[in-house]
């Protein structure tokens, strides 16, 4: 943290000093430190499924504006697990070379008098979306790595009744990796979709529009370039090097002061052109609904997908089976899908203090075996607007799907995992 805020620094008084472009300087980022552990920790290839141990993602840069109607983002990041170096620490240069340039853009303000562009090193998406999402992830002890970003440029346009986004981009820099753990704590993201490919092209499209003061419609689609896909064909998985391939879908929203419901579709496609799709082109459903009563807030949520749907999402449900589910591919089971039922229930008994528990139930989409089930019990304490402590104990007890991780012959017939952690917002 202090190399990154003396990087910082030297920055800011390397400027002119009759330089008055900078307006409104400001110290941005996040710390997120995550100690968790698992009773079973292997799958029937002796591969490590769950973190085990202590990560910690610092992030810090600057956010300043240059000019009336630009500013510009500078955002440094670096990831570690405790115990990975000596005692003493390494060298200077060891620390350096671990350091990544996260966000680096220029946000043009009012273009043309309705348009907010972003240019360069970026964020992009809601953090809860099953379908799209680059960035950061929170309260997951197998996320806690090098956040993703998107070199990009991104148009927005929003007024109170419409909201449009256009972005176009590449990731790159990726590695390869899978599930995130202790020893691997530095690939880019622990999600598979951002590493079956050195580097892809992507281009989408948002649209919003407000229909009244509760409810939303909202389309979207992204095509992914030169990336290779995976289908399910005559229940054997086929893979595709598709010109064009990627993800289209709605959702519908309502959010009631007390009540709040969404219902989401997505596809995907792939082929030699747009819009195109092969024989068994998978398909997701998700639909979410909750509910206040009093200090109580009542939730559920439904999952299905068929046919190895994959995306970029970051929906990763529970703490110990639904990370799998955490974007690429939702395929529960040995290529069956997934269908997920999720009954949560979130207390806050003061107000710094919020407790949830919840009940998953993880099947093949066809439900030709035992269910798995799983219960969470977590909590979190605000200890002021920037500071947060979370902990969170889970316990599966696995069914008989065919997944070479999940069920029970290979992981025992239950498991538990517990994890601590705490997140600083600056």
């Amino acid at each position: 943290m202090k190399k990154l805020l003396g990087v910082l620094l030297a920055i800011t008084m390397s400027w002119p000093v009759g330089a008055t472009v900078l307006n409104n300087v400001e110290v941005i980022g996040e710390i997120q430190t995550i100690a968790s552990d698992v009773r079973v920790n292997r799958d029937a290839t002796d591969a490590q499924v769950y973190n085990t141990g202590t990560s910690a993602r610092v992030m810090a840069g600057l956010s300043a504006d240059l000019v009336e109607d630009v500013t510009a983002n500078l955002l440094f990041q670096y990831a570690n697990t405790w115990g990975n170096d000596f005692a003493a620490g390494n060298s200077v240069q060891n620390y350096w070379d671990g350091i990544r340039l996260v966000n680096a853009n220029v946000v043009l303000h009012n273009l043309l008098c309705a348009f907010d562009v972003t240019v360069g090193r970026q964020f992009y998406g809601d953090e809860d979306s099953a379908v799209m999402y680059v960035g950061p992830n929170h309260y997951n002890a197998e996320f806690n790595g090098y956040a993703p970003s998107l070199d990009a440029v991104k148009l927005a346009y929003a007024d109170d009744v419409k909201a449009l986004t256009l972005i176009a981009g590449r990731v790159n820099a990726t590695h390869t990796a899978g599930l995130n753990n202790t020893a691997a704590v530095a690939p880019i993201h622990a999600i598979g979709g951002w590493v079956t490919a050195p580097t892809f092209d992507v281009y989408g499209a948002d649209f919003k529009l407000h229909m009244g003061d509760q409810a939303t419609a909202q389309v979207y689609g992204y095509d992914v370039r030169n990336y290779n896909t995976a289908y399910l064909v005559d229940g054997a998985v086929e893979n595709y090097n598709d010109d064009d391939s990627g993800i289209y879908g709605a959702k519908l929203a309502m959010n009631g002061e007390a009540f709040r419901a969404s219902a989401e579709y997505a596809r995907n496609f792939g082929g030699s052109r747009l819009i195109k799709e092969h024989k068994g082109t998978g398909d997701m459903v998700k639909v979410d609904a909750a509910m206040d009563i009093e200090a109580i807030t009542a939730r559920g949520t439904f999952l299905y997908a068929r046919e190895n749907f994959w995306a970029f999402g970051n929906y990763t449900p529970g703490l110990l089976v639904g990370h799998s589910l955490g974007g690429a591919i939702f395929d529960y089971t040995a290529n069956h899908g997934v269908r997920m039922f999720n009954l949560g229930f979130d207390m806050k008994p003061a107000d710094k203090w919020t407790f949830s528990l919840d009940g998953y139930a993880f099947q093949g989409r066809e439900g030709h075996h035992a269910a798995t089930w799983e219960a969470d019990l977590t909590a979190k304490y605000d200890h002021n607007e920037y500071v947060q402590l979370f902990a969170g104990a889970g316990y599966a007890k696995y069914g008989n799907d065919a997944t070479s991780a999940f069920n029970k012959e290979n992981m025992g017939k239950d498991n538990v995992k517990g994890q601590l952690g705490m997140l600083i917002k600056f």
